[in-house]
C-alpha cells in the first residue's frame, strides 16, 4: 500500500512531467502563431493526440501568406 509520502510524491512528479511536456509545446504553439496556452492540451489524454496531428498538417497563422514550400521527396 501507499502511504502519504509516495502520494505527495506521484504528485510531484506528475506536476514535473506535466511541466516538462507543457513548456516546449507552449513554445511551439507561439511560433505558430497560436496562442501559448493551447501547450496545456498536451496533458488532456485523446486531445493531446488531435491536437498534434493539427499542428502538424494545419496552415499555422505565423506563415500565411508565405509562399507553400516543397515537401520532402
Amino acid at each position: 500500500m501507499m502511504n502519504g509520502d509516495m502520494a505527495g510524491g506521484g504528485y510531484l512528479m506528475m506536476l514535473v512531467w506535466a511541466a516538462i511536456v507543457v513548456i516546449p509545446f507552449w513554445r511551439i504553439c507561439q511560433k505558430a502563431g497560436y496562442p501559448g496556452a493551447l501547450g496545456l492540451l498536451m496533458v488532456v489524454p485523446l486531445v493531446n493526440i488531435v491536437f498534434l496531428y493539427y499542428l502538424a498538417f494545419a496552415t499555422w497563422p505565423a506563415h500565411k501568406g508565405e509562399a507553400p514550400t516543397a515537401g520532402p521527396g
